[in-house]
């Protein structure tokens, strides 16, 4: 939403003074910003990302904190109207004083204070002073005013009770975040004086007429009058205006103003269309509103079928298979954060084929930049309300709070097009069964989920009463509290059997999800990056820097134990990283593939997850910085809107080639399958052909075990007649059990005209998954990918500096991975 006051508006921000309530430390703090940032500025705190300087800095988190700063009305403005002091993105509890009058007292980082302060004021020099209060003694006061016990998930959550407060829940920690508690302001800090009347807030709806070609797009404009008159509203979007006397009362006035738009070009997620979007302009003799818009319907389908109930995305009249990630914050700090790095994690996710992020409920409600790249990547959003994986009050004062935070933000966020779905909570079903507390007494704490569920959601459904809803993820449906982490014939589904319970990979296809919003396998961060937090003597993954770097109780034991069924025992820990992104990547494909080709009655794969908060051990696939691991390179084939798949039966006997389509148009497919000796080179084992209709799913070849001989895999490759093509490997068992040869990995390379560099990759032997890695940020066209000899590979390196070659580069390679030196390839 973009604001224009067009009377007075002094803007606050920039540089206040900071210094803690007990005097021991000061310094300034440039606003919006957060307080650990300006400490590592002022060389008050080591940088908390590198080695174990997080534990030496939680003390950040124990004290309170004041920001102050002064500023100058003249005479005619100190004595001119109601100045209202505008604040959005205050963490958390604070109070704000003017002239040490104190004027607001907040407790909610998702909301937006809007407070009159013209009694405070005065001609000449004003001082505003904002105390932050201890996020960590706020939540364990409130948590002692409870009536019944609310516990936390202390696996998650290393410092206690953030789900008192309304504040991001992974601030105190999870299982891939940085645990310190950061605090201040994220949003904006604003006088102004506005006139006889203000715009609170403004929702916008539509409702198309398909077979007439017409949209209603309907206003809900929300006023606060001073005194009663007339109000005029000039209204203009997509080529109509409107002009509008509004009467005016004294307080709230609500105006509700319909326009219908005839034959409108229509918004369509990334790969189904064009992102057509329209400014629609609000303006009164006070204020500008502008907002973006696009003409679109969104419908979530939740139907009874022979197999349980549909869960699947309607867009326009057409139901869309989403392929995506969930999101969590850029960065754990917001004064690291910004639009650049969100673009450049948003962009990626649409480079690797995606069409929808799910904001998990655990951050924040993004920014403005966030949702508006998303309209014009055509990302859609799957939006939770911020609530994860925790216990929550469900006292009248803590549901006010909630049922003001999603009136904003409901309203705040009601005109983009990219936003498909608001979803209650992350996993606060599952949670009533992780407690003693809630076991013990489940009835209690159930009532108590249900007045937080029910106060969302109506408050949701008042401020924009066309708004797609689900209750929670995973959920099999509404009031439906089965377990959506192992049912998978309703719903969206979280399936999680196989990192957390140590499933075999296989496993990811004996499940039929309609729709799985969660599901992930980790990896290593990537060389370049651990070498930012980590010395020479921490590369080992047991080294207690590396452990302070996994969140996750018992990941890099779980990493090693998969990598050992899977592959042979790494040499050194560079290739034990690499080969840890290389399964973590079989392991998605793997889903994705088989869930894929169970289209329609699966119709959404979004893995866990997109992006990292700070150089970390997790399941992204874009690392800390937004480098690429080799789950993106793969997400970006694997999510390719044509795709053809193989897939082993349950007793892996056979092959079966299914041919998928998410494209509007019918494709005829070409397949080739080769049996692959990595000794002997490959053999041609058939053709086949097909076509396959538009949003289909079909599979039309098939090959038997009993074909490969010893030692084989399956090979194969596929054009499209749409230009589309692609191709993938499949071992047959383990690789681990394949004699790889040492392959001489050639590379040839040359500096191109439009400032990238051509690579050329060959070599003498079949090598497998191939990886390049360079020092150089930037990404390559492809990676991770099979050279052949005879078959030379070329691959474009995409600096983030225009000209910049890639330094160090350094080539993995499945067998080289866990050979010895004097075995291994040329590998420069």
């Amino acid at each position: 939403m973009a604001t224009h006051t067009k009377t007075d508006a002094l803007d606050l921000s920039g540089i206040w003074d900071l210094s803690s309530e007990d005097g021991a430390h000061a310094c300034r703090i440039d606003l919006p910003g957060d307080v650990h940032s300006e400490l590592l500025a002022a060389g008050i705190i080591e940088d908390p990302y590198v080695g174990r300087n997080e534990y030496a800095v939680r003390w950040v988190a124990e004290r309170d904190w004041r920001l102050s700063r002064t500023f100058a009305l003249s005479d005619e403005q100190a004595s001119a109207g109601d100045w209202i002091l505008d604040v959005d993105g205050l963490d958390t509890v604070a109070e704000i004083a003017v002239n040490g009058v104190a004027v607001l007292a907040t407790e909610n980082t998702f909301r937006r204070y809007r407070e009159n302060v013209a009694s405070a004021l005065r001609a000449g020099e004003n001082r505003i002073d904002i105390v932050i209060r201890s996020s960590l003694s706020e939540g364990a006061a409130r948590y002692a005013a409870q009536p019944f016990p609310v516990p936390y998930h202390e696996g998650n959550s290393p410092l206690p009770h953030g789900n008192m407060l309304r504040k991001p829940q992974s601030h105190f920690g999870w299982d891939w975040n940085i645990a310190i508690a950061p605090l201040g302001l994220y949003g904006e800090i604003v006088l102004r004086r506005t006139g006889a009347a203000r715009i609170e807030a403004l929702a916008v709806s539509q409702e198309h007429d398909r077979q007439a070609k017409t949209v209603a797009l309907t206003l809900t404009i929300d006023l606060h009058g001073e005194t009663a008159g007339t109000l005029p509203i000039d209204i203009a979007v997509a080529g109509v205006e409107r002009h509008v006397e509004c009467p005016l009362a004294p307080g709230h006035t609500r105006v509700v103003e319909t326009i219908d738009i005839e034959d409108p070009s229509l918004w369509w997620p990334a790969g189904a269309g064009d992102q057509t979007l329209h400014t629609l302009v609000v303006e009164t003799p006070f204020e500008r509103e502008e907002r973006t818009i696009g003409f679109r319907e969104i419908r979530l389908i939740d139907e009874p079928d022979e197999a349980g109930r549909r869960f699947a995305f309607e867009v326009n009249g057409r139901e869309i298979f989403c392929r995506g990630a969930n999101w969590i914050p850029a960065d754990a700090l917001f004064s690291r954060s910004g639009r650049a790095k969100t673009e450049g994690l948003l962009r990626s996710a649409v480079a690797a084929n995606m069409n929808m992020i799910r904001v998990w409920g655990g951050g924040f409600y993004e920014s403005e930049d966030f949702y508006d790249l998303c309209d014009r990547l055509g990302l859609m959003v799957w939006q939770d309300f911020m609530f994860a994986c925790n216990l929550y009050p469900s006292t009248p004062d803590f549901l006010a709070e909630v049922e003001a935070e999603v009136d904003h933000q409901a309203r705040r966020l009601s005109s983009h097009p990219s936003l498909a779905l608001w979803c209650g909570d992350n996993e606060l079903v599952g949670a009533l069964t992780w407690f003693k507390e809630s076991i013990a007494d489940r009835d209690r704490y159930l009532v108590s989920y249900d007045r937080l569920n029910r106060t969302i959601e109506h408050a949701l459904k008042r401020a924009t009463p066309q708004a797609q809803w689900w209750p929670s993820s995973p959920a099999s449906g509404v009031l439906d509290y089965a377990d959506a982490w192992h049912k998978d014939n309703s719903g969206d589904m979280h399936y999680w059997s196989v990192w957390h319970e140590g499933e075999s990979f296989d496993m990811y296809r004996s499940v039929r999800p309609r729709f799985c919003s969660e599901f992930g396998f980790q990896s290593f961060t990537s060389m370049p990056v651990i070498a930012t937090f980590a010395g020479e003597r921490d590369m080992n993954v047991s080294a207690p820097v590396m452990e302070s770097h996994q969140k996750n109780a018992g990941g890099n034991a779980r990493i090693a134990e998969t990598m050992f069924r899977y592959f042979r025992y790494p040499e050194g820990f560079a290739n034990f990283v690499y080969l840890s992104q290389i399964q973590q990547a079989l392991a998605i494909r793997t889903a994705v593939d088989a869930w894929r080709a169970l289209k329609p009655h699966c119709m959404g794969t979004l893995y866990w997850q997109l992006n990292d908060t700070w150089p970390v051990a997790s399941w992204a696939s874009l690392d800390y910085g937004g480098r690429w691991k080799a789950l993106h390179y793969l997400a970006r084939r694997f999510f390719s809107p044509v795709n053809v798949v193989a897939i082993p039966s349950a007793d892996n006997d056979r092959f079966s080639f299914s041919a998928i389509n998410d494209t509007t148009d019918p494709v005829a497919i070409s397949l080739t399958v080769f049996a692959l000796d990595p000794a002997k080179g490959t053999r041609t084992l058939f053709q086949a052909e097909t076509r396959c209709g538009t949003d289909e799913a079909t599979t039309f070849a098939e090959v038997d075990a009993a074909d490969l001989a010893h030692g084989e895999m399956l090979l194969y490759r596929w054009t499209a007649d749409n230009g589309m093509a692609g191709g993938e490997h499949l071992a047959p068992a383990t690789y681990k059990g394949l004699e790889l040869k040492a392959a001489d990995i050639r590379i040839m390379s040359e500096a191109r005209a439009d400032g990238t560099t051509g690579l050329m990759l060959t070599s003498d032997d079949p090598a497998l998954y191939v990886f390049l890695e360079t020092s150089t940020e930037g990404v390559f066209s492809d990676n991770a990918v099979d050279v052949l000899p005879g078959e030379p590979l070329g691959i474009v390196f995409i600096p983030a500096v225009p000209g910049e070659a890639p330094a160090d580069l350094r080539i993995y390679d499945l067998q080289a991975s866990s050979a010895t030196p004097s075995a291994q390839g040329n590998h420069p």
